[in-house]
């Protein structure tokens, strides 16, 4: 018995989408004194591999199409190029939204994607993930968002872990199910039309799997959404919740179409399905007997023509925008208590410590007195630098987040940027202030208080460039290591262009400039 599907007429349904690919090929090169592959146009100098080649597939309203295959079949790749990840130009055939070519930039906006790898705030509730998420992609405010947000926990049944924590690493949370549930969540909010998923089942148990799928499955049937995931090993009640399955291999389609289809097809080329095994899992084993095309024919297909894209609309104003993501990052601080305590700790204690070992510097212009002067702003300098790296972990980890939602059209990186900063500098104060006020009274510099404020001024300036920069690199480093090398590196020649260590006049000419 099928399911009854709400259309537009009576459900007041938006549009259905029916996505295409015709002739869709990608394809990666290896330039010969190069380690890593990159895409390629026709450059002489390369070695080609095709991810995908020649793929045709159709995804329907009401429908789930599952994309199978063995490890390194292209079924992510295929993915991110229906969810408009990859542009057009690197890519060729056509990939067609209700027969019209695909404009990268809307799609994004009217689809949701979910990645295999479950990138959320840790210290952030379910409730407060997906309200923050409805903020963002909503219109119309608070209110609008509050009531999706909790319609959204009762159909992905959420309701009883709304108030824990999403946790994860060392720290305790809600479970594995929950938190995959939870990043489908993060992209229903704005009730997309076209959901697509990478492995929705990845790590898994076999119960919180078959709810997921089942979960997805309600959606398309009783919302006419156009769900196409990737999937490696379904079980068997899993299989039964698949409308279709494109098989891949190598990158090629070997099978598109139904299950029994499937079946009747392994049967014909003279293989019997174990009866422990499912029809897919066996296809994907014998996917070498499937083959119907040579492996050695490449077929080059013209780039398609892609309608102009159109820039991005956002459902909040810049301020708005800083509002929301001001608030999301006070939450997080005030619960990454352990790491600002301790930084607060550092600054108080760092500033007693070196106020007692300079206590009452001469300030009678000896040469003494002056060394003693230099070499506490030195020491000053070098502590402020080095203090803000542990910050890194932190920002790594919102990158991952930061590229998701705004390649969704969440929000401006601008707004980001903005926030972040009026979040962390009344932070930075408060640190600038704990280190100053004992330190500067203690080593005995000029005491009247505009010196101090001055003086605290300064460190506050010093402090907000550095974890500035730690932002910074964050965006551009691929990693924690490199990260922490590369900003050593570069403080370290802070440090020795500061004017502390060597004068101006005493430096090279060669590793010096002048206006």
């Amino acid at each position: 018995m099928e399911l009854p599907v709400k259309t537009p007429d009576s459900g007041g349904r938006k549009t259905p989408y029916r996505i295409e690919t015709k002739k869709l090929s990608y394809k990666l090169c290896r330039r010969v004194d190069g380690f890593n592959w990159l895409p390629c146009g026709d450059a002489p100098s390369c070695t080609t591999s095709y991810i995908l080649r020649d793929v045709d597939c159709e995804a329907r309203q009401g429908e789930i199409m599952a994309i199978a295959g063995p490890s390194g079949a292209g079924k992510t790749t295929l993915l991110e190029i229906l969810a408009g990840i990859i542009p057009p130009s690197r890519f060729s055939g056509q990939v067609l939204v209700n027969n019209r070519p695909m404009n990268g930039k809307h799609f994004r906006r009217l689809s949701g994607y979910v990645t295999q790898d479950d990138a959320l705030f840790p210290l952030l509730t379910v409730e407060e993930t997906l309200m923050y998420s409805a903020r963002l992609r909503l219109c119309n405010g608070r209110n609008k968002a509050a009531d999706r947000v909790k319609e959204l926990l009762k159909e992905l049944g959420l309701d009883h872990v709304a108030g824990c924590r999403i946790g994860g690493g060392t720290s305790s949370g809600i479970s594995g199910g929950e938190r995959r549930r939870v990043s489908i969540g993060v992209d229903l909010v704005h009730d997309p039309a076209v959901l697509l998923i990478d492995e929705p089942t990845s790590g898994l148990d076999s119960a919180s799997a078959l709810h997921v799928i089942s979960l997805l499955k309600t959606m398309a049937v009783n919302q006419g959404k156009t769900i196409i995931l990737s999937i490696h090993q379904p079980g068997f009640r899993i299989l039964d919740l698949f409308d279709q399955v494109l098989l891949l291999s190598n990158g090629m389609v070997l099978h598109r179409g139904s299950l029994n289809l499937l079946g009747e097809r392994l049967k014909f080329a003279g293989h019997c399905i174990p009866r422990h095994v499912n029809v897919l899992e066996f296809a994907i084993d014998v996917t070498e007997c499937l083959a119907m095309q040579d492996q050695e024919h490449i077929m080059r297909v013209p780039n398609s023509n892609h309608v102009e894209e159109k820039g991005l609309s956002y459902s909040n104003s810049l301020l708005e925008e800083v509002l929301i993501l001001g608030q999301r990052f006070c939450s997080n601080i005030f619960r990454t208590k352990q790491l600002f305590v301790a930084r607060m700790i550092q600054a108080v204690l760092a500033g007693f410590l070196l106020g007692t070992i300079f206590m009452n510097v001469s300030n009678d212009g000896g040469k003494v007195g002056l060394q003693t002067r230099i070499g506490f702003f030195a020491f000053t300098l070098t502590f402020l630098l080095s203090s803000t790296t542990e910050g890194l972990p932190i920002f790594l980890q919102e990158r991952r987040i930061l590229m998701r939602e705004t390649s969704r059209g969440a929000y401006r990186v601008s707004s980001y940027v903005l926030s972040n900063t009026l979040v962390f500098l009344p932070f930075l104060l408060m640190v600038a202030f704990l280190y100053t006020t004992p330190v500067y009274w203690l080593v005995g510099l000029r005491r009247e208080i505009d010196g101090f404020l001055y003086f605290s001024l300064v460190v506050w300036m010093v402090v907000l460039m550095s974890n500035s920069f730690v932002a910074c690199f964050s965006a551009l480093v691929p990693n924690f290591i490199m990260g922490t090398s590369l900003i050593a590196g570069f403080m370290g020649s802070f440090f020795l262009f500061s004017g502390y260590f060597i004068s101006e006049k005493n430096i090279p000419r060669c590793s010096r400039t002048r206006n």
